[in-house]
């Protein structure tokens, strides 16, 4: 039987849409099967400026807009209350991009998936993939809608869906990934991440609004995302050891860390939790492949490092276009599979190596003492900020200063180059 669609692609958050839209605009057939109905909520607010390029691509800027607080780059602030410094994208080093966005996830994401549908793809909500059966030509798809699916025209309760490729953008759950058994979790990172918004959240100045706040500790730090000019997005990310050790609800543990830190107390004060408190464990992992015969893993689904720095959204829509336009190439000359799925897995390889470097270096102390107390030689402050803002080409001048950058950090180490943090708030 000749597949109906040329793509079908398991999930609709920025990976699936994404792909969904790139692969709508060079033409081809393609179905999103999104299990839940947007909006609804998620975490991960914080854009980069790096991603700029494919929301220009994909033609969603002034929609974006919006729907957005505009993002100009971060604070960095220890959770004793003694040190913290700011940093811009419009300083970093050689950035193409300098701004971008801090958004409410539930209004992101239903802008990308209808613009998805806008530019061609078919979107099913509520459908959720069932089975999948890999054939030599096609995929096979086993899909229960919502009831009452047959009224609103997109066919009978259960329905098979064929398709000559399949993109997995179906999370931290991945569907492929469960089928094949290829999660591989990190062990230096076993964390507990509790998660909700506040109103009332008082400002030190206008600029907090634009900027991603990160307020570290010994064994914990916080976020703070301005979502909406009276809306804050709070995380508290800890050890999944620690939580367990603490006996505590994750609103226990929430309202414990903020009032055990006298940075984020005082940021506090005054605030009104407006959302239930949402949690996640042990969420650090990655899938041992990327590809397969007929498939291709993006977004959480290939694999998710941490909350910190805002990579996940990014890595997100970085992979669903890769993913979209490699597929597209391959149904041009099929005869060149191999080489761009080989190509597409060394990319996005490198891509999460690089964060996972990153990622294990802020949970050192010596990054915090280091970070906060910037000294411009070489411009390394410029280079750590180009990574922020999401500058993942190989150029050399970023490469050797960010191995410059990691030098001192393992100096810092075992020597005092800035002054130590005599005490950074544990919470114990």
């Amino acid at each position: 039987m000749e597949p109906e669609y040329d793509v079908a692609i398991i999930g609709g958050g920025p990976a699936g849409s994404t792909a969904a839209c790139v692969l709508a605009k060079h033409g081809r057939k393609v179905v999103v099967l999104e299990r839940e109905k947007f909006p609804r909520f998620h975490i991960g607010e914080s854009l980069l400026p790096y991603s700029m390029t494919a929301f220009e691509r994909l033609g969603v800027q002034e929609k974006l807009k919006a729907i957005s607080m505009e993002k100009i780059g971060g604070e960095v602030a220890s959770s004793c209350g003694t040190r913290k410094v700011r940093f811009y994208f419009r300083t970093g080093f050689k950035l193409a991009q300098t701004k971008s966005y801090q958004v409410k996830r539930a209004d992101f994401d239903k802008l990308l998936l209808d613009h998805a549908a806008e530019a061609g793809a078919q979107v099913h909500e509520q459908a959720q993939v069932e089975k999948v059966d890999f054939a030599e030509d096609s995929v096979v798809l086993s899909v229960k809608m919502e009831k009452g699916g047959e009224e609103c025209g997109i066919g009978p309760s259960v329905k098979t869906i064929r398709a000559r490729y399949l993109i997995d953008c179906s999370g931290r759950n991945s569907v492929v990934g469960s089928h094949f058994k290829l999660r591989k979790p990190y062990e230096s990172l076993h964390k507990f991440s509790v998660f909700a918004h506040f109103e009332d959240v008082p400002l030190r100045d206008r600029e907090e609004l634009n900027l991603t706040r990160l307020i570290r500790g010994k064994d914990f730090w916080f976020w703070m995302i301005a979502v909406s000019e009276t809306r804050v997005s709070v995380g508290l990310v800890v050890d999944t050891a620690r939580f367990r050790e603490m006996k505590k609800s994750p609103e226990e543990a929430l309202e414990y860390f903020i009032e055990k830190s006298p940075e984020m107390r005082e940021r506090m004060q005054g605030a009104r939790r407006v959302s239930q408190v949402y949690s996640i464990s042990d969420y650090s992992y990655r899938n041992s492949r990327f590809t397969g015969e007929r498939w291709m893993l993006a977004g959480d689904a290939a694999g998710f490092i941490d909350p910190i720095f805002s990579t996940g959204v990014f890595l997100a829509i970085l992979s669903g276009e890769q993913c979209a336009d490699a597929l597209h190439e391959v149904l041009q000359h099929p005869g060149r599979k191999a080489e761009i799925f080989r190509k597409y897995e060394r990319n996005l390889s490198r891509v999460m190596r690089k964060y996972l470097r990153f990622v294990e270096a802020w949970y050192r102390p010596e990054f915090i003492e280091v970070f906060t107390n910037p000294v411009e030689h070489l411009n390394l402050v410029g280079a750590v900020n180009a990574s922020l803002a999401g500058n993942i080409g190989n150029s050399f001048a970023l490469w050797w200063r960010m191995e410059v950058f990691y030098l001192v950090l393992f100096l810092q180490r075992h020597m005092s180059l800035v002054p130590r943090l005599p005490v950074l708030t544990s919470g114990e």
